[in-house]
């Protein structure tokens, strides 16, 4: 018997398990954040898909840890082909459940942490002390700087002055597909952000690859290559979502070096 989550997300049966009361609140939040309608559906099914699994499992609630999405993934792996946004969304899951004090809070990790995710907690400070913004702000900016960091550098040191306009571009045209019109505001008011830090950090390198690819992000914003995009209303939204947002990122500071790194 199908079931309707939230008004807006149909399953083929009602989700069951230790996370089946909590799916609907899950996709709630995820429409508050701006989420387009098919994240939130595929974000929804998989979480229905790990609780019945958690349940087969015989893991309750408040036994749920971060150990368990990857074993549940390596399982999934083997039943259909996976996604490259499984484990980032079954991440969320497990942050939102904590949010509401469903599970226990993130241990902490004896590993380092990488060059890319030290200047990001560095950029959170800086939003926190610096310039105090709203938490709520803040916690939109924070993982889209995270994801551009290692989208750009991976486990590299972190260097802002190697900042490029083709890796603002290739990261822009990857995430815009899969962001609602607010979201996609958010994501170039972040990297924009996020520049200027690079430039009160005293690396204004990162500036001069905006200023050059400002029109290669509208450009390619507004030349969907996916024939089976939104409808012509919701592209409407979305270039001018990012419009507003590049023009933003467009108008920076003048551009000098002085290598700047996170070791």
């Amino acid at each position: 018997m199908k079931c309707i989550i939230d008004n807006q997300v149909i399953l083929s049966q009602a989700p069951e398990g230790p996370l089946a009361p909590h799916i609907g609140p899950f996709a709630r939040s995820l429409g508050e954040q701006g989420y387009s309608r098919y994240s939130i559906q595929r974000q929804v099914l998989l979480a229905a898909c790990f609780s019945r699994w958690l349940k087969q499992q015989g893991v309750a609630l408040p036994s749920i840890s971060s150990d368990h999405p990857p074993q549940y993934l390596g399982y999934r792996a083997r039943q259909v082909r996976p996604s490259l946004g499984d484990a980032a969304a079954l991440r969320q899951l497990l942050d939102f459940l904590r949010s509401e004090g469903m599970i226990p809070a993130k241990k902490m990790s004896a590993c380092p942490l990488t060059s890319a995710e030290r200047c990001t907690q560095a950029y959170e400070h800086h939003l926190h002390e610096a310039r105090g913004l709203a938490s709520a702000t803040i916690a939109n900016y924070v993982p889209f700087i995270g994801s551009f960091l290692k989208d750009r550098f991976g486990d590299r040191p972190v260097t802002l002055s190697h900042l490029s306009a083709s890796g603002v571009v290739r990261f822009v045209q990857r995430q815009a597909p899969h962001l609602h019109p607010k979201r996609a505001k958010l994501l170039t008011s972040a990297l924009r952000s996020f520049l200027q830090y690079a430039c009160y950090r005293g690396d204004k390198a990162g500036f001069s690859c905006c200023r050059a690819g400002g029109g290669q992000l509208v450009n390619v914003i507004d030349s969907p290559s996916d024939s089976c995009g939104p409808s012509p209303s919701v592209a409407g939204q979305h270039r001018s979502a990012h419009r507003d947002g590049v023009s933003r990122l467009c108008h920076l500071a003048p551009a000098g070096t002085t290598g700047l790194a996170f070791r």
